[in-house]
């Protein structure tokens, strides 16, 4: 039987081919008529195009399923995509910075004003709709690699847009200085886009806990619980398609090994509700007493008394 391809996969194929086209058109307008800011718009294209077949192995290597070496899975790879994202993104960034100060220093023309005006119309009615299918699939699959790929994608909209805004006011005023200082806070503006990117990957990296909302919904789902004394040792981390949730709570110590599992099995239920997009991996730990300073005093090693 054969194996379809999963959404985040194909949403990187697509992309990719939306950007290889971009990245033909604007090249060969961008060298032909000088034009710093179509030149940079190609030049983000084309990083475009690295990231997102980058993104479709690391896709492809973050569905393998867990084995004997990698027990947690791989999740963590599209993570290291996004920083690798996030870091080209910047380079591209300052590439386009050091094209428009040189453009400025030296004066240099932009000329095939219509021909570049015509090149931006495409590219930015191509990357709309590109933007809207990112989306749409980040929105079903909860990737973070496709969201990062449609804030790239959505970032490239805008500056898309200014370069075509550009091009107009060079066409209207026939001052080349604005097409070199469009191109400077394109660069500027790519470069700050680029931070979030890289922010939420090393978050994923660290093993940051989870969203407060999510963390105050479970925190809810446990105290609401009437057979549950009480709770402690909540500990949460993502990989980016995966929730890892953990969490002791103190029972009453006769109850059956039978009853312990099925209330966690109802806790469990409720957790795995809040985000169906993502897969949730729980583990909770029985308690006959709240034993939260042992735990901290294994943890941290000290004797628990010195914790307090």
């Amino acid at each position: 039987m054969k194996k379809t391809m999963s959404p985040q996969k194909r949403a990187t194929v697509v992309s990719s081919s939306v950007a290889i086209i971009l990245v033909l058109v604007k090249m060969i307008i961008g060298i032909i008529s000088g034009s710093v800011a179509v030149l940079a718009s190609a030049i983000d294209s084309l990083l475009d195009t690295a990231v997102s077949l980058f993104n479709f192995f690391a896709i492809k290597k973050s569905e393998e399923h867990p084995d004997e070496m990698y027990q947690y899975g791989k999740g963590k790879v599209q993570a290291i995509a996004a920083v690798i994202e996030g870091t080209l993104i910047t380079v591209s960034g300052l590439y386009i910075i050091y094209e428009a100060i040189k453009k400025m220093m030296y004066q240099s023309v932009t000329t095939l004003l219509t021909p570049s005006i015509i090149a931006m119309f495409f590219s930015i009615l191509a990357t709309y709709f590109l933007v809207r299918y990112l989306l749409k699939v980040a929105e079903q699959t909860g990737s973070v690699v496709i969201k990062a790929d449609a804030l790239h994608y959505k970032t490239d909209l805008w500056s898309n847009a200014a370069v075509l805004l550009a091009l107009g006011l060079v066409y209207m005023t026939g001052l080349d200085s604005v097409d070199a200082l469009f191109g400077l806070g394109i660069g500027l503006y790519i470069i700050y886009s680029a931070y979030e990117i890289i922010v939420e990957g090393v978050g994923i990296l660290l093993d940051r806990a989870l969203e407060n909302d999510t963390l105050a919904s479970i925190e809810e789902i446990l105290s609401r619980n009437t057979e549950i004394n009480s709770y402690h040792w909540l500990r949460t981390r993502t990989d980016g398609g995966t929730n890892f949730v953990e969490f002791h709570m103190v029972l009453r110590p006769n109850m059956l090994l039978l009853e312990a599992h099925r209330i966690a099995d109802q806790v469990e239920e409720k957790i795995m509700a809040l985000d169906s997009k993502k897969k949730w991996v729980i583990t909770p730990h029985f308690d006959p007493y709240d034993d939260e300073e042992v735990n901290k005093a294994m943890l941290y090693g000290k004797p628990f008394m010195e914790l307090k």
